[in-house]
């Protein structure tokens, strides 16, 4: 018998483009995780709001190669010897270089613009993100509804159908028979059918609290906007139903709109407790602790009204009772402060409460990962 041969080539190769762009991408994934701490702060990606793809500088991924030592400087390994104690090796800076001292000679590292999509950004960012300490309430459940195919019938609609198991079924049948026909007869039809699944989550209400005084400068600004702007999405991506309340304080406090919360500049002095008072009576009056899980935020540079301190104190203390979680984030100024309002919170123990200090952009993802941690990390600084 001959033997026909259709083709020799190496059919894997057809394969290699979308094998080599899966691996790209893997790799741009795994750059962004690793640098989630600057790229959440990048002043480009909170401009976009959210509403384009948006651009990420990636280091260059080069592949593993020899590179030619310019410098011809001594390095470890096989050599002709004379080397002592305390030769540098393997340096590729010049003299110049290692003084500091005028503008440098040696190229820089190459990096382009990846563009992720906003969608993608969020769900590396909020990969392990969650309310912590969330609890059923006794009503105002929040009910979604999902479906699950969980079983397999002989009668059901034509657009439901499981052609798979219909073949099956249909082999089967020809092999008990012993016939090699397997047409499909009305008898082999397998249907897919489905359940109704009730989920319900519990409601939870957010008090985001800023400090809007003369002294939140735009860097103090820009740190607690950003932290705010994930976390608005976090929670509206992740749950069905937390309602937001924006609150803006200097020495007065007022409930004002997400556009304004992260808009509108004030300025005066800072009375911290007209904040807490305003969250204290909304929580007493429209959202109370056996209805509601309750989480307040509040950011601050600190700089609070000394005779105000002990108010503060008191309002916290009435508060942390009712909530799940209190997260407090100071943002550190350069101009140093003997006494911020983070030495109060310093003066309480409780499990349900957690603060954090930023003194760069770097560090808001970090405090994104403290507040909404599964592990309820609280309790200090």
């Amino acid at each position: 018998m001959k033997n026909n041969i259709i083709s020799r080539d190496n059919w894997s190769l057809h394969r290699k483009g979308d094998l080599d762009q899966q691996r790209h991408n893997e790799k741009v994934k795994e750059a962004i995780k690793n640098n989630l701490a600057d790229i959440v702060s990048e002043e480009n990606i909170i401009m976009s709001n959210g509403k384009r793809v948006v651009k990420l500088p990636i280091r260059t991924l080069d592949e593993y190669r020899f590179r030619f030592n310019f410098n011809k400087q001594k390095h470890g390994g096989q050599g002709d010897g004379g080397t002592k104690p305390g030769d540098m090796l393997g340096s590729d800076r010049g003299s110049k270089g290692d003084q500091g001292a005028g503008a440098g000679d040696e190229p820089g590292t190459d990096y382009y613009e990846a563009g992720v999509s906003f969608e993608e950004l969020e769900n590396l960012v909020y990969e392990d993100f969650v309310l912590p300490n969330l609890k059923e309430k006794e009503k105002k459940q929040v009910q979604s509804t999902t479906t699950r195919f969980n079983d397999i019938r002989k009668a059901g609609i034509m657009g439901n159908i499981d052609k798979k198991r219909t073949i099956l079924e249909a082999i089967k049948r020809g092999a008990r028979s012993g016939s090699s026909n397997y047409n499909i007869i009305r008898d082999d039809l397998r249907f897919k059918t489905w359940d109704d699944i009730n989920n319900y989550q519990s409601n939870a209400v957010v008090l985001a609290m800023m400090d809007t005084s003369g002294s939140m400068g735009a860097f103090e600004k820009y740190i607690a906007r950003t932290f705010f702007f994930w976390m608005v999405r976090f929670l509206r991506t992740k749950y069905l139903h937390v309602e937001i309340i924006f609150l803006a304080h200097h020495t007065q406090a007022k409930e004002v709109s997400e556009e304004e919360f992260f808009t509108k500049g004030e300025s005066g002095g800072t009375k911290c407790s007209s904040v807490y008072q305003l969250a204290l009576n909304l929580l007493e009056e429209k959202y109370p602790p056996n209805q509601y899980n309750i989480y307040p935020f509040h950011f601050s540079d600190g700089d609070n009204l000394p005779s105000d301190n002990d108010l503060c104190l008191q309002l916290i203390k009435k508060i942390l009772p009712m909530v799940n979680l209190f997260g407090y984030g100071e943002i550190i100024s350069p101009y140093y402060r003997s006494n911020t309002l983070m030495s109060v919170f310093q003066r309480i123990q409780a499990d349900n409460l957690t603060t954090v200090t930023i003194r760069n952009k770097k560090e808001v993802y970090p405090a994104l990962k403290r507040f909404f941690s599964e592990k309820g990390e609280s309790g200090g600084q």
